[in-house]
């Protein structure tokens, strides 16, 4: 059995998340195009064609844009939020073949061989969810898209061998740089998204050590820089004695390289 895991892309232009096992082909997100998401598909070697399920995580366009054009050109299970649904008028979208799930925060459900778990987050969208899917002892989490990580949350988060999570900015870049006054805010508030300081303190203070793979994701291109983000959590690690697992890095214009465990 191998779990196969890629960032598709992740930030303001588009998120998307590849899980592969033995019987599943699933995308966390669809906020990159159709084409977009073949092509990114293929250059990590797989079926630009071979998806079975979408994950929607909330209804923002860098998150969901794709999805009207992927459930009417292939066969998926598409899985979201009532409120995602509803933001989106999903109900009204085209299908061959294609079917849509509602899903609740909490209640778990499996997908083939695999166990997605839909996990509540405090975002400025109608009812956000964040995902853990589970196959054959190997857990992978995402969890982006939220403005603070309450212990509740950070719960969720235990035990996983791949842990993507946000780290949108760095808080000195965002408060020189050219967003006006009100997105700051909406940034840095706790509806918002995640920074550099947040990852450290939650790393600091609650994470468990225990993914093979840390990968920081949704960085801003304009709030943020990669190293910024990447030393901060090395430095929290390091503080932690959490020396085996590895930091890697998302990126908005390319896949991640492919993570099998």
């Amino acid at each position: 059995m191998t779990v196969t895991v890629s960032v598709l892309g992740s930030g303001s232009r588009g998120n998307s998340t590849f899980i592969k096992t033995d019987q599943v082909r699933l995308l966390i997100d669809a906020g990159l195009s159709r084409k977009e998401t073949a092509s990114r598909l293929e250059s990590i070697g797989e079926d630009p064609n071979g998806i079975d399920a979408v994950l929607v995580t909330h209804e923002h366009s860098d998150h969901a844009s794709g999805l009207k054009t992927i459930v009417k050109d292939m066969a998926v299970q598409a899985y979201m939020s009532q409120g995602t649904m509803d933001a989106l008028r999903a109900e009204d979208f085209e299908m061959n073949g294609s079917r849509l799930h509602t899903i609740k925060a909490g209640e778990s459900f499996f997908i083939g061989d695999v166990q997605v778990v839909p996990i509540g987050v405090p975002h400025d969208a109608r009812e956000p969810l964040a995902f853990s899917v589970e196959c054959a002892g190997v857990k992978v989490t995402q969890l982006t898209d939220i403005g603070h990580l309450p212990d509740e949350i950070s719960g969720w988060l235990s035990g996983s061998q791949v842990l993507i999570l946000e780290s949108n900015h760095d808080l000195e870049m965002l408060r020189v740089g050219p967003y006006p006054w009100a997105l700051k805010q909406r940034l840095i508030g706790r509806y918002g998204h995640l920074s550099n300081t947040a990852v450290g303190r939650f790393i600091r203070e609650q994470y468990d050590g225990s993914a093979e793979y840390f990968v920081l994701a949704h960085l801003s291109s304009k709030n943020n820089h990669p190293e910024l983000a990447r030393q901060e959590a090395k430095r929290a690690m390091n503080d932690r004695g959490f020396s085996n697992g590895r930091v890697e890095m998302t990126r908005q214009d390319r896949p991640t390289e492919p993570i099998r465990l």
